[in-house]
């Protein structure tokens, strides 16, 4: 059984939808990633998973259990973590303090230290700025403080939207291999990113998407040599 099931989900702003109908399956352990252009309906569809957009209709089941109509912090709790676009700090709390804040669920708070522990060994850099303010980082470090805040949830799936925008491109190198690692450790992800090559480089599978619907599906390394799609994305 897929650990996220998506069915049929139309979802949107307002009374105009944006997703028309989409379903979609993320299975246990693996990086999924979702690919299109903007306006697409990418970020429109990690706010419906995180309950920060209410669907027209559809489900959304997470583990078997529908999770659409629950609060945020709910859905958190469920294990589903997003990591959002824009990063979205506290800029005027230190890395020690924004990394608290992450762990803000109960079972997350037990396991702070040995969490921050692991944060610390992944991303060395934020230890050693503990106790610097975030908006005073670089973006690859605040992108780095983004990714680890997520996890300090300890999510058993977590979603990053866009998580290379505004980084060099050997920054952005860096990061889809620290995405790697943190599957490795067991971590779902649920990827949407517009560096179609790299994410179909590092993902198991993957979903292309348009104006709100699923136009293409499959394996990545079959996705990366299709015809349309080379030559849509990747400009081949």
């Amino acid at each position: 059984m897929p650990l996220l099931d998506i069915k049929n989900l139309v979802s949107g702003y307002k009374k105009v939808p944006v997703l028309h109908g989409i379903s979609i399956q993320v299975e246990g352990k693996e990086i999924l990633a979702i690919v299109g252009s903007n306006g697409a309906g990418k970020t429109t569809l990690l706010k419906t998973i995180s309950g920060l957009l209410p669907p027209f209709s559809g489900e959304i089941l997470f583990e078997q259990t529908p999770i659409q109509g629950l609060e945020p912090y709910q859905i958190v709790e469920r294990g589903v973590v997003q990591v959002p676009e824009g990063r979205q700090l506290f800029n005027f709390l230190t890395v020690q303090q924004n990394l608290q804040v992450g762990s803000h669920i109960a079972e997350a708070r037990q396991r702070r230290e040995g969490t921050l522990k692991t944060i610390f060994d992944l991303f060395p850099v934020l230890s050693e700025r503990r106790q610097q303010l975030a908006g005073t980082l670089s973006g690859g470090e605040q992108q780095m403080l983004a990714t680890a805040r997520g996890l300090m949830a300890r999510p058993k799936m977590l979603m990053m939207d866009e998580p290379s925008w505004g980084l060099a491109p050997m920054l952005v190198h860096r990061l889809f291999e620290t995405i790697r690692e943190i599957n490795k450790q067991g971590c779902t992800i649920l990827l949407v990113e517009q560096h179609v090559h790299q994410a179909l480089t590092i993902s198991n599978r993957a979903y292309v998407m348009e104006r709100g619907n699923v136009v293409m599906a499959g394996e990545s390394k079959t996705l990366r040599e299709d015809k349309r799609l080379k030559e849509t994305y990747l400009g081949i």
